[in-house]
């Protein structure tokens, strides 16, 4: 268990599933992603949300979702929608909902109000089974308090970041979904005989990034990046998920079934740096037997800090595999 005591779950890719589009449901079931989220939100058009959550409820209630973590995003708190998701979600005669998912979180209150309506009908119907929440930070706002937003409640699993909303909502001049801006970055010193200058592409997202990733780890939380809107782009997606892997980001959500294999792969360690870390714990484990603090490895100092990297990398190899045998 984490530091808040949330449940240890794989969430390398977490697929998007419009609830307006019930025929995809029962493949969505039988695919490899970790976790499905049923969306009510922004796939959904307004005059289809009762029927999409109608077809959710549905679907829960009778689906086989064999190990799936299911999760279902409900409309922002500010909509007309959003009382009437959860109570219809929590009046379901079965416990298989693991995760809400609230988009938009601008304040730690707005966990806050989500986690009262949720228990109030918890109560109201005795249910056993808590769900879980994923935050989405994808506003101004909510980066600004993402550090409170995380910590405001122990039910809370991870952070989301959504870069398209969060786009809208700093001006940023950028229609990619999750993508790069050719017009982000910078230019090498002035040259000598008007000689061509290289232009250096920045990542627009990186500040967002790291931040999310800073307050999700602060709380044990896991932190799983946005969206990548091309699902025609492999090698876009790979890039970007590779940097978020890199940063210590668990996963990404995911738009298309193409995308789950290449999120796996990515959010899983390698073979190679599982054997490192294997070594590492080993030769620490040695090295305390005999009353030293710190020892060189590979060119490499290992201290306290390595040994926490290196489990981290086995129990998610091990994560991994165990799912892998019980499929």
């Amino acid at each position: 268990m984490h530091k808040n005591n949330i449940p240890i779950r794989l969430n390398r890719s977490e697929l998007a599933v419009p609830g307006s589009r019930p025929d995809f449901f029962e493949k969505a079931a039988s695919g490899r992603s970790d976790i499905i989220f049923l969306d009510l939100e922004d796939s959904v058009a307004i005059e289809k949300k009762d029927k999409a959550r109608k077809n959710i409820v549905d679907a829960i209630r009778n689906l086989d979702w064999k190990d799936k973590i299911l999760s279902v995003r409900v409309n922002s708190l500010d909509s007309d929608f959003f009382e009437k998701d959860i109570s219809d979600l929590l009046e379901i005669d079965n416990e298989r909902l693991d995760l809400l998912m609230l988009p938009k979180v601008n304040s730690p209150n707005d966990v806050l109000k989500l986690e009262n309506i949720v228990e109030k009908i918890e109560k109201k119907y005795n249910r056993k089974k808590k769900p879980g929440f994923e935050l989405i930070i994808e506003t101004a706002s909510g980066l600004i308090n993402v550090n409170d937003i995380a910590s405001a409640s122990k039910r809370n699993e991870s952070l989301h970041f959504g870069a398209a909303d969060f786009a809208a909502s700093i001006g940023a001049k950028t229609m990619s979904i999750g993508g790069t801006s050719s017009s982000y970055g910078t230019l090498e010193p002035l040259k000598k005989n008007n000689m061509k200058r290289n232009f250096f592409l920045n990542d627009i997202w990186q500040v967002a990034l790291f931040n999310i990733v800073v307050a999700a780890n602060a709380w044990g939380l896991r932190a799983i990046d946005c969206p990548y809107g091309n699902f025609n782009d492999d090698e876009g997606f790979n890039v970007l998920a590779k940097s978020a892997y890199s940063l210590g980001y668990n996963g990404k959500m995911i738009i298309h079934p193409n995308q789950i294999n290449l999120a796996n792969q990515i959010f899983s360690p390698t073979v190679d740096e599982v054997k490192e870390a294997k070594e590492i714990l080993q030769v620490i484990e040695k090295a305390s037997h005999q009353g030293k603090g710190a020892v060189a490895f590979k060119g490499k100092l290992l201290d306290i800090v390595t040994i926490k990297q290196a489990k981290n990398i086995v129990t998610l190899s091990e994560n991994i595999l165990n799912k892998i045998k019980n499929k």
